[in-house]
Formats: structure tokens, C-alpha cells, sequence
């Protein structure tokens, strides 16, 4: 598994790949280190076009990524993450209206676990599900980093445009 740290605004990134796609992005944290395996190395090549669309998407200027995934997990939790890529740039949805488009809108708690476990925040945005109240709610990278992922989004989404007949 080939990996790299990208500096971004709301922290340094872990980023892991393989020959079939992209595996993990990671917020910073202490334990980090520990995620490292023996047969892991340090590089880019696997990783040159995430950290492109990353710092495209940090600019404002990308709202869509489109790399090679390959996040693990059951196939109820790749359901819930294959949704939370349909969520457009710049909006957010509740737990339950994401449980109601994975056609079980009675678990939204086991949609909020599969969230959770999202391997790869920003590109799967997990951050754009919020409480139905409308309030953040956690987040792997911290609230703090939520609400500027979402303010961000907010300032940099594309903006109608009515032409006048």
C-alpha cells in the first residue's frame, strides 16, 4: 500500500492506495502511525491524482471527485457510502432522509455507523449529513472541521443562473 500525508486547511491528511484505488484518507490524529503497515511505503504515484483533486477541492475549484475507490466494509456500509456521493456539493441531508434513500428509513442509526466508518471523508462526504434538527453531529475529523467542510462548500457552489427572455 503506497501512502503520503497532504497538508490541506483543516489539517494534515494520510492518504493510502493500492493497485485498486484509493483506501483510506485520514484526519490527523496521535495514533496515525499505528495504521502504517510493515508492507506499506511512502510515495505518490498511486496517489497523484487524489492529492490533484484534493487541492482542486480545497481551491473551490473541484465539486466532483472522480479517482479510483476501493473502501472495504459490508455491503450494507458501501450502500450508505455509494449514497453519500449522490449528495450534491454544498447541500447536507439528515441520518434519516440518508437511511430512507438506502430504502430502510428505520435505521438511521446503522446508516449513522456506516457513516462513521467511512474510509475516505471528504471524497465519500460524510461530512454532509447532519442531525434533522440541523445540527453537526460527529464527525471523524471533529466538528470544527465539519463545519468549515460545509462552509466551505457553501461558498464555493455553483450559483443558478436565470437568463431573462
Amino acid at each position: 500500500m503506497e501512502y503520503d500525508y497532504l497538508e490541506t486547511p483543516i489539517g494534515r491528511l494520510l492518504l493510502a492506495a493500492d493497485e485498486r484505488g484509493l483506501r483510506y484518507v485520514e484526519f490527523e490524529r496521535g495514533d496515525q502511525g499505528k495504521r502504517i503497515g510493515p508492507d506499506w511505503w511512502r510515495g505518490r504515484a498511486r496517489l497523484a491524482a487524489v492529492v490533484e483533486q484534493l487541492e482542486a477541492y480545497f481551491a473551490g475549484e473541484l465539486h466532483l471527485f472522480d479517482v479510483p475507490l476501493a473502501a472495504e466494509g459490508t455491503d450494507f456500509r458501501k450502500n450508505v457510502w455509494d449514497e453519500l456521493v449522490q449528495i450534491p456539493y454544498g447541500e447536507t441531508i439528515s441520518y434519516g432522509e440518508l437511511a430512507r434513500r438506502v430504502g430502510d428509513p428505520s435505521a438511521s442509526r446503522a446508516v449513522g455507523a456506516a457513516n462513521g466508518a467511512n474510509p475516505l471523508p471528504i471524497i465519500v462526504p460524510c461530512h454532509r449529513v447532519i442531525g434533522a434538527n440541523g445540527k453537526l453531529t460527529g464527525f471523524g475529523g471533529g466538528l470544527p472541521t465539519k463545519q468549515w467542510l460545509l462552509a466551505h462548500e457553501r461558498r464555493h457552489a455553483p450559483r443558478a443562473t436565470f437568463a431573462l427572455s
